[in-house]
């Protein structure tokens, strides 16, 4: 038996890639403390940081929200009068709001605005990176004096992070409005009742789960992507590329994400 395949040698490289996996997100969390120290600092806002930021935010906001937000009404559409539908042929119509509340709006939308944030802004935001450094431009700016991971990170991990968190809030209003009318129509009749039941789903710990649950998603969707770019480490041992290396760890992350959400939400 080689040394390769004995218990020894898998053993040996076993460990040895769980060492390397542990350091790559080792990397990963020590970037993200990079770049919340970079956020607070008051010098990340001069003016040239200022303009890309602002560029940044408006360009990979605006191409997303108003397809998403179709989308999502579309969906929101076909889905409500499901639930309705089926709720009011079992019975159970008293409780057929509040399951659209809790589908769509706690679940389904702030997991959906993530993803599709990271298709249309984080991932081509983390591309441009990939194409900076390759190109030789961030060596270029680190010899001119300029620190690349706050004037071409920073502003567009912000970017990225903005995008999921306004594709959340928006989505979220425009289920609600839509779960209403589909229930009470276009009267003020049913606007007590229809409080009530959206104030006893988003109770005090509900409310504080889910803005953690889109905070922590724009996080993931922004920074990951990015993160696989800028490890050089991973990169050079790795056979598959940044992007599908952040394409996954980004996934992952979501799981456990929604996983917590769950569970805080549920037990």
């Amino acid at each position: 038996m080689s040394p390769l395949t004995s218990p020894q040698g898998a053993a040996a490289e076993l460990a040895r890639n769980a060492g390397q996996w542990l350091m790559g997100w080792w990397r990963t969390i020590h970037l993200a403390a990079l770049l919340t120290v970079l956020a607070l600092s008051p010098a990340s806002y001069a003016p040239e940081n200022r303009r890309a930021m602002a560029r940044h935010l408006y360009l990979g906001t605006t191409q997303s929200l108003a397809w998403f937000t179709l989308l999502s009404l579309l969906i929101s559409i076909v889905v409500i009068r499901i639930v309705l539908v089926t709720a009011v042929s079992y019975g159970l119509s008293q409780y057929a709001l509040e399951m659209v509340v809790r589908v769509l709006v706690l679940e389904l939308i702030p997991l959906a605005a993530a993803l599709f944030a990271a298709l249309r802004c984080t991932m081509p935001l983390s591309a441009e990176i990939a194409t900076l450094r390759s190109g030789g431009g961030w060596d270029a700016l680190a010899a001119q004096g300029i620190d690349p991971l706050r004037q071409e990170v920073l502003p567009r991990v912000v970017a990225g992070s903005f995008c999921a968190l306004m594709l959340a809030a928006v989505n979220s209003v425009v289920t609600l409005v839509v779960a209403y009318l589909s229930v009470y129509g276009f009267t003020m009749a049913g606007f007590d009742a229809y409080t009530h039941t959206v104030g006893h789903v988003f109770s005090p710990a509900v409310s504080i789960i889910f803005l953690l649950k889109i905070l922590s998603l724009g996080l993931a969707v922004s920074l990951m992507p990015i993160a696989s770019v800028l490890d050089t480490v991973a990169r050079r041992r790795a056979n598959t590329s940044a992007e599908l290396q952040g394409l996954v760890r980004m996934f992952l992350v979501i799981v456990i994400i929604e996983a917590a959400s769950l569970v805080g939400n549920y037990y």
